[in-house]
């Protein structure tokens, strides 16, 4: 395993870290999810990621018990909040003081930790004064609940607005993690530019595209059975992707640049995000150890220009890169 610092923090996080979205709670059961996880530390995955709506608040029970026993000291867990958990009342949601509050202790309890080492807010939200949030933030950083603060998926000029909070505050604003691919580049042309101004690292979520990077959907086949493309959240995501029969084609023609350089495509599709000098981790999910033991092989991959060239052009066409489809 290699390790990057986040941002131009002093954190420094596994370049690939292994997270429970759709996974832990739901998908699989609980004695898969802690093969998993243990498959993950076993790997020299130090960095976990989860969020408190994650199978409404399972997600984050589930991992605290599968690191229950762990040296708190070498891990480096993320969560997040924003959306609706609990029975969904009217501060049930949102980045307002008092769900922030909450939601923070109802994380540590769920985790069974003392503290969260970057605390995300899962979205941005409009409804609530920027200056509220960040105090929240600040306040829950003092109390030694949050080391650092990250988003996800926010855009550039929010996150230029809240970075400047954050310089006032002194909050430690350290990070963003938004989708990111080969396929979907939208943080490219003005996240990653305000990232870097902001000294915000990027923790990539979908690195292989929710499975379409694997080549194992077809075009013009229906999707196997148990994969991603079949769970109710996950298939949103993806549908973009499966509704597009050129796009599966040219996935296809990756395989042999895969092959050439010695990585599976999952393995490509990982190492090619961890090109990019501005993320700091890539996550990975898993319903089985093996997937786990095998995608950490992207760590520490450096691929040349002319492989990243052929990428290119292989995907010519059906990459997405537009800024304003981001959030």
């Amino acid at each position: 395993m290699e390790f990057r610092r986040l941002g131009r923090s002093g954190l420094n996080v596994s370049e690939i870290s292994y997270g429970n979205w759709i996974t832990h709670g739901s998908q699989v059961e609980e004695e898969q999810a802690h093969a998993c996880v243990k498959a993950a530390l076993d790997s020299g995955i130090t960095t976990f990621d989860t969020a408190d709506v994650y199978a409404n608040t399972r997600a984050e029970s589930v991992l605290g018990r599968a690191l229950a026993g762990q040296r708190r000291e070498s891990l480096e867990i993320l969560t997040k909040v924003f959306w609706p958990t609990g029975p969904g009342g009217p501060n049930d949601r949102g980045l307002g003081r008092k769900h922030i509050t909450e939601s923070v202790n109802g994380s540590l309890k769920r985790l069974q930790t003392d503290y969260i080492d970057v605390y995300q807010a899962h979205r941005f939200d409009p409804t609530v004064p920027l200056e509220e949030t960040f105090l929240a933030f600040a306040d829950i950083v003092r109390a030694g609940k949050v080391l650092y603060i990250g988003v996800s998926e926010w855009k550039a000029d929010q996150i230029r607005a809240g970075a400047e909070l954050a310089r006032e505050l002194k909050v430690p604003f350290i990070s963003n993690q938004p989708q990111y691919s080969m396929l979907w580049r939208v943080i490219e042309p003005e996240v990653v530019p305000a990232s870097e101004e902001a000294g915000l690292g990027q923790i990539v979520w979908s690195p292989i595209a929710q499975g379409v990077l694997t080549g194992k959907y077809l075009p013009g086949q229906p999707p196997p059975a148990g994969s991603r493309a079949t769970d109710q959240q996950g298939g949103n995501f993806i549908s973009r992707f499966l509704e597009n029969n050129e796009l599966l084609e040219k996935v296809q023609l990756l395989k042999p640049i895969a092959e050439e350089v010695g990585l599976s495509m999952a393995q490509l599709a990982i190492a090619w995000v961890l090109q990019n000098p501005n993320v700091g981790s890539a996550i990975i999910g898993a319903t089985r150890p093996e997937q786990v033991t095998e995608n950490v092989r992207a760590a520490g991959v450096k691929l040349d220009a002319e492989v990243l060239k052929k990428i290119d052009e292989v995907l010519e066409g059906v990459v997405i890169s537009d800024p304003g489809l981001g959030g």
